[in-house]
């Protein structure tokens, strides 16, 4: 039902993107009699053009976004696990302190990675207003349709995922296989899919829009000029700083711990064999064994 249910919250989405996309357009077209501003409604005018290619690409970094948010705060909580938690056979009930300690790193990561998020479509809908406004309904336009695909396209694959697991561990008791494993690794990928990304859409087309007929009204009423523009660029540049943080202010960052010394890895040379080839040194270059180089160095 679940599964089921999303695709239709998404689509009433759309429904009432479409009833303020109208109103925007009735106002500008002083309700469809000014027939000059009418074909500017067209994939000739290209500013419309433009919006229209502009939503995709921010729906499609949304769900980049999210997901990274999602995958940061995991293995944060996974780097947690390893190293409070024994996870072996001997290992005892984790106390409930450790539990709330990987609850709240999720929710830090995921509150982090929504700020970010929210703060780049809040000023991209802003700019975009005062950039032109059919540049800015080709904008609208492409959100509610673009979202609404990609979020029934999540929506699916990840249900699919997860469904796949079920009937691998249910329908054909096939734990510990590899088939199971690689059931697990599509459910670990379907979960934010569902869970996060395409449900996400949802509010993101509705706030776009509804915001946006506020925002093109404002712009509107201040008139095409050197103001416009400045807000234009100001606005453009502070979503833009905020699109670079929600995938370069969630990375995991390497420390020292990370990176093994060459010397330190034990090899299968190692022995006799090496010993009688003590003094012989072979220069980096032509070694074929793979090592981990630190970028800072």
């Amino acid at each position: 039902f679940k599964a089921t249910a999303k695709p239709v919250l998404i689509g009433t989405a759309v429904v009432g993107a479409t009833t303020m996309i109208f109103s925007i357009i009735m106002m500008l077209t002083d309700g469809l009699q000014n027939t000059t501003e009418v074909t500017k409604l067209g994939l000739t005018h290209a500013p419309f053009l433009l919006g229209l290619i502009t939503g995709g690409a921010i729906i499609y970094w949304f769900s980049g976004a999210s997901m990274q948010a999602v995958t940061t705060g995991a293995y944060r909580a996974v780097e947690y696990i390893k190293a409070n938690m024994k996870l072996d056979a001997t290992a005892t009930k984790a106390s409930a302190e450790d539990s709330t300690r990987v609850v709240q790193i999720c929710t830090e990561y995921a509150q982090k990675g929504m700020i970010n998020i929210f703060l780049a479509v809040f000023f991209s809908a802003l700019a975009f207003a005062f950039v032109d406004p059919y540049f800015f309904i080709g904008y609208l336009i492409s959100i509610a349709v673009f979202g609404l695909y990609q979020a029934i396209f999540m929506a699916n694959a990840g249900g699919a995922w997860d469904n796949a697991k079920k009937i691998v561990e249910v329908d054909l008791d096939a734990k510990g296989t590899p088939l199971h494993d690689a059931s697990v690794v599509g459910d670990t990928v379907g979960d934010p899919f569902k869970d996060t990304s395409s449900v996400a859409l949802n509010p993101v087309i509705k706030f776009t829009t509804l915001f946006g007929l506020l925002a093109v009204e404002l712009a509107v009423s201040i008139g095409a000029g050197p103001l416009t523009h400045i807000l234009a660029v100001v606005f453009f540049l502070i979503a833009a700083f905020f699109v670079h943080r929600s995938f370069y202010g969630m990375r995991i960052r390497r420390t020292d711990d990370d990176f093994v010394s060459f010397d330190d890895v034990p090899h299968a040379d190692d022995g006799p064999a090496a010993a009688a080839g003590a003094g012989h040194e072979t220069s980096p270059s032509s070694d074929p064994r793979p090592r981990r180089v630190n970028p800072e160095h």
